[in-house]
């Protein structure tokens, strides 16, 4: 019987399309999931998306529908570009499924009942977007300390999680299992900042909006965000406080929750005193990755520093983007992502080492021996090259059963970098002009296709589909973990396949200068549109300004300075682009009562359809745009 061998990602907040830096937690819980079932595990991968909360509440009717057209929109999205990253999960659950609703219900229900939540009353400061509570020493410049966003002080009904109860339990369960908060550094901080100086109760409900899971027993409250969330790792395998599922027993409990760093506090704090509280096992481990980082900054769409996954996949291509997420983040440190690094790894890694080892071997098979693999015979350079075959696939299972990928590619592409060396010290070409040494150049081509063969077994978790391609090309038979523990198995006398190019090289100077003619043209047809409204004041008459109502607001995709808003005036609502970026967020910006230009031609702004022009004034140093001072109704002329 298979071992098992249960992974999760986070569940996505579907409050919008995710960035790079969120692709990349699919993407390397999928190859640890893809290695795992090639060394035999019975494997079971659990995605999906966390749709509750004021924010997605705020954000629906802003955009005119309601919570579950805003979330089903938005989770679509999401499964589209797990599925576009070739990501190979079992299930996706959605906490807006009706299995989980109901289990969620009877969780809460169960905790109460056995007297772990009671009611109370919170009071406290509260970041909308975060979903989450600060009290004022957390504040960072009296702002959010996960955000940088305005706080709102709050005070509701709520019901309350003892938190405490369970706090010393927890302490030692960390202590006797060092391998449950990963890497170390993430655990001494849990430890040392949060356990230890003791837990707050926990607010698990709330009265102020309604699209959440309603607590069963009192109509006025909602489940709060983290038992909904979190409790998906067991609800999604059939788990309910009055039953549990054949595949729950099968599963649970998770060998690992593959998390970020930022939610590491609410996966080993508040999901294992839940557990705990329900009597259930607790996850084997949690593991913290870093952030993918848009130069020294965390991506955000506040920041306009954000890259998505299938823009890049249509330059690039999906394995290649999959190599550079995985090759690219440290252990236990912050990775970086930029054009000029994708390219950089692409060229040197993925064209100049991986694709010329397995061109240059194919094609010299197919010139030398008409594509047909000759017997093995031993010569100089081959022991070597066997001894950096065998270290490499130790060194690559010792690495990612330790979730050190980046490593383990690294060990991958240095076995790459031997195999080229190995062509220019037997020179095959050189073998090829001496009849007498045609049993050698065999041996050596027959050594370069089972080290390539190798080298692709090991690739698939990474890169399934150039794998897969690879073996084609040199018509591998044997492509399990097992056929790598030996030196070997490719079929003598078998030939090989059609030779295809696996990644062209890129001109890096003449990429990077398209994309940036193509953000210097951006630039210049917002400044050539912003400026061809301008109006003398003659023209001032001409003018129709109203009042408009600020409802939705976010940035312009590929620009620094751009926000596009829905803004209400009187029966109608206009899109209008501004070049406001730089001195409000979306957040701020949403509800302000502004002076809207609505008789301006309709321009395009970096393409975004822009319906009029909100009134601002700016200095060298700072911008305002006009507000009233009364509160005049949306519509409402000015002159």
């Amino acid at each position: 019987m298979k071992e098992k061998f249960y992974i999760t990602t986070a569940i996505a907040y579907t409050s919008r399309k995710p960035h790079i830096g969120n692709t990349y937690e699919i993407v390397l819980t999928d190859a640890i999931a893809r290695y795992k079932k090639m060394l035999g595990y019975d494997v079971y991968f659990l995605t999906g998306t966390d749709e509750h909360g004021q924010k997605i509440e705020e954000i629906a009717k802003d955009a005119g529908v309601s919570p579950k057209e805003y979330v089903d929109g938005v989770a679509g999205e999401i499964k589209k570009i797990w599925d576009l990253m070739n990501t190979d999960y079992d299930k996706f659950i959605r906490t807006t499924d009706d299995y989980h609703v109901e289990a969620v219900q009877k969780i809460f229900k169960k905790l109460y009942d056995q007297g772990d939540i009671y009611k109370g009353e919170y009071e406290g400061l509260y970041c909308v977007p975060c979903e989450s509570f600060f009290t004022e020493t957390q504040l960072v410049d009296g702002k959010c300390p996960d955000c940088g966003r305005e706080v709102v002080k709050t005070k509701e009904e709520a019901y309350f999680f003892k938190m405490s109860k369970y706090q010393d339990r927890l302490i030692k369960y960390i202590e006797e299992n060092p391998e449950f908060i990963q890497p170390e550094s993430r655990k001494k901080e849990m430890i040392n900042n949060f356990l230890k100086p003791g837990l707050q109760d926990l607010c698990v409900s709330r009265t102020s909006f309604k699209w959440g899971v309603p607590v069963t027993f009192d109509d006025k409250h909602v489940i709060y965000v983290w038992i909904d969330a979190l409790s998906n790792y067991i609800t999604a395998l059939g788990y309910s406080p009055d039953k549990k599922s054949e595949l729950y027993e099968k599963y649970w409990p998770a060998d690992v929750h593959i998390i970020g760093k930022d939610i590491l506090r609410f996966h080993t704090i508040y999901w294992p005193i839940m557990l705990m509280a329900l009597s259930q096992p607790l996850p084997k481990q949690i593991f913290g990755h870093p952030w993918l980082l848009s130069g020294i900054d965390k991506m955000s769409k506040s920041r306009g520093n954000v890259l998505y996954a299938d823009d890049l996949v249509s330059q690039f291509g999906v394995d290649a983007i999959r190599y550079y997420l995985l090759a690219e983040m440290p252990y236990a440190q912050d990775g970086t992502i930029s054009y000029e690094n994708i390219i950089s790894r692409y060229n040197a890694d993925l064209a100049n080492n991986l694709g010329n080892l397995v061109s240059r071997t194919v094609a010299m098979s197919k010139k030398y021996f008409d594509g047909k693999i000759m017997p093995q015979f031993e010569g100089e350079f081959d022991a070597d090259l066997r001894d950096c075959v065998f270290k490499c696939v130790k060194n690559f299972k010792e690495k990612m059963d330790t979730f050190h990928t980046a490593d383990a590619l690294a060990e991958i592409f240095a076995l790459c970098r031997r195999s080229n060396k190995y062509i220019d010290e037997t020179m095959p070409w050189s073998l090829a002009k001496d009849e007498s040494q045609k049993e050698r150049l065999g041996g050596v081509l027959y050594n370069l296709i089972e080290t390539i063969r190798i080298i692709a077994v090991m690739l698939q978790p990474f890169m399934p589909q150039t794998a897969e391609s690879i073996f084609e090309q040199i018509n591998a038979k044997e492509k399990s973990w097992d056929s790598v523990q030996g030196f070997g198995l490719t079929e003598e006398g078998s030939s090989v396949g059609d030779s295809k190019m696996l990644f062209a090289r890129l001109d890096e100077k003449k990429l990077l200068d398209e994309l940036t003619k193509e953000e210097t043209s951006k630039d210049k047809e917002k400044e050539t549109s912003i400026d061809a409204n301008l109006i003398t004041i003659d023209d001032f008459a001409k003018l129709e300004i109203k009042v408009g109502l600020v409802v939705k607001s976010e940035k312009v995709e590929g620009s620094d300075k751009l926000l596009v808003s829905q803004i209400k005036i009187g029966d109608e609502t206009r899109q209008i682009v501004s070049g406001i970026a730089k001195y409000y967020t979306p957040d701020e910006f949403v509800g302000k009562k502004v002076c809207v230009v609505t008789n301006l031609k309709p321009v395009k702004l970096f393409g975004v359809l822009s319906e009029g022009m909100v009134l601002a004034g700016k200095d060298k140093k700072d911008l305002s745009v006009i507000t009233l001072d009364k509160d005049i109704p949306d519509g409402t002329r000015i002159s």
